[in-house]
Order: structure tokens, then sequence, then C-alpha cells
């Protein structure tokens, strides 16, 4: 008879080899599961898409949790509170227009929002690379996070209808292209610029688009790939900007689905 540790072991081994199964071709796979990354992830899936998400770390919720300088209380305008409507949420209004929010609040909210959503999220997952087939972005390449940069062990796939960067700061799967010779003069200085939070809070909500094809940004992506301000310690602007990418995402998606 199977021991005891046996059948939890065999219960995890079960569970998550179906969860990567189901997930390994999907309408949208989103890397990083940020504030955009999330909120993008679970407004595809509203409408319908099949949405795998990629997270490096350990804990989804990317900046968020860390508030500011460690500080973990989170700032939103209202544009952006509208828009988490009907979450388990406590804001308490500061000043005038920004409310605040704990941090492990909105994050474990955002996480759990997502996945009854229909969103499967793979945390210490690395995108090592890029599938691209006739110039076109086609999936995702990963790795087991500190595995890749310590042995040779070769990664899997992916296969995606789209790809949205929501990487942050760093724009991994842009500068992947970029690197590359791939990406053309869409693409900036791949470095923000200095801090304007009113500035860049509108920057990464009106700049969102298609990098190439199939290949998408939100978030603090638009603003590392387009030579955007960068905002600082307000979220709003996170949380927007993955709705709307989510929006044109999907009318892409239809258009591309449609006879010719």
């Amino acid at each position: 008879m199977d021991s005891y540790e046996t059948r939890i072991t065999r219960a995890i081994l079960d569970a998550y080899h179906e969860k990567v199964s189901r997930s390994l071709v999907a309408d949208v796979v989103v890397v990083g599961a940020g504030p955009s990354g999330l909120m993008a992830a679970m407004t595809l899936a509203a409408k319908g898409r099949t949405v795998t998400v990629l997270e490096k770390r350990l804990s989804p919720g990317g900046g968020v949790w860390g508030g500011a300088m460690g500080m973990n209380e989170v700032v939103l305008q209202d544009e952006a509170l509208r828009a988490l409507e009907g979450m388990s949420l406590r804001p308490r209004a500061k000043e005038e227009g920004l409310h605040v929010i704990d941090a492990m609040e909105l994050a474990s909210a955002l996480c759990l929002e997502a996945i009854h959503a229909g969103v499967v999220i793979l945390n210490l997952t690395t995108a090592e690379d890029l599938c691209v087939h006739d110039g076109q972005v086609v999936g995702v390449v990963a790795n087991r996070t500190g595995l890749m940069e310590r042995v040779p062990v070769d990664p899997i796939s992916f296969q995606a209808g789209a790809v949205l960067d929501a990487t942050g700061h760093e724009a991994a799967l842009v500068h992947m292209l970029q690197r590359r010779g791939l990406l053309q003069d869409v693409v900036g200085s791949l470095e923000e610029g200095p801090m304007n939070a009113a500035e860049g809070e509108l920057f990464v909500v009106e700049r969102v688009r298609e990098v190439c094809p199939g290949l998408w940004v939100s978030g603090m992506s638009v603003a590392a790939t387009l030579a955007g301000p960068r905002m600082g310690p307000i979220f709003g602007g996170m949380l927007l900007s993955g709705i709307r990418v989510a929006e044109l995402m999907d009318v892409a998606l239809a258009l591309e689905a449609r006879p010719s």
C-alpha cells in the first residue's frame, strides 16, 4: 500500500500535470503576473479567451506587494478603483482623487480573481525565448526559474494566438526580439524616461500596442519599450493598461479568426 507521503506527492503531480497540459495551448500567453498582466489575463478570460500566465517569481503580483520602498500600501486613482469593483477590497480615500489599499489585499485579490476567471498561472516559470514562425510570435519558450542559469536543461514551449509582454521594467520579451533585429522603428531606446507620475500613468494606457506580429506590451513594458516616463508608486495605470491591451488583443484575435 502506498504511504501517506506517496499519496500526497501523487496528488500534487497529477493535478500539476493536468494544469500544465491544458495550458500548453492558449489564446493568449501572458508573461509577467504583475498588475497589468493579471488584469489583462482576467479581462481576456472574462471575454471567453483561454489564458496562460507565466511568472518567474514565487509570488504573483509584481511590484504591488512592496508598495513604495517596502511600505505595503498601494495608491490608486478613481478610474482604476472603478475597474476593481466587485473585488473584495477595502480602499480608503486620501488625497483628492486618490485612494489607498493594503498591498497584500490588492495582490491577493488580483491573483484570486484571475484564477476564478479561468486563468492558469504558472509561477517559478521563466520565459527563456519566443517561438517565431514566418515573422509571427506564436508562443513562449519557458524553463524552470533558477534551473536554466545553473545547468543546461532544455525548456518547453507554450503555444498562443498572441503573447503579452507584461514583464515590467525589463520588457524581457521585447529585448529578446530586439537583440535579434526583429523589431523595427516602433521600438525606442528600451529605457524608461525619468519619473513623471501623471504622464506616465497616461502613457502606459494610451500606448499599449502590438510591437510585432503576435507580441503585445502592457504596463511598464510599454514605458520601457517606447521610452515613456516612469510613474513611481501609483498602480492605477498598470491596471488600466491591462484592461486596454486585453480589449485590443481580443479584437485582433477575433479578426484573425475570421475566414478570408
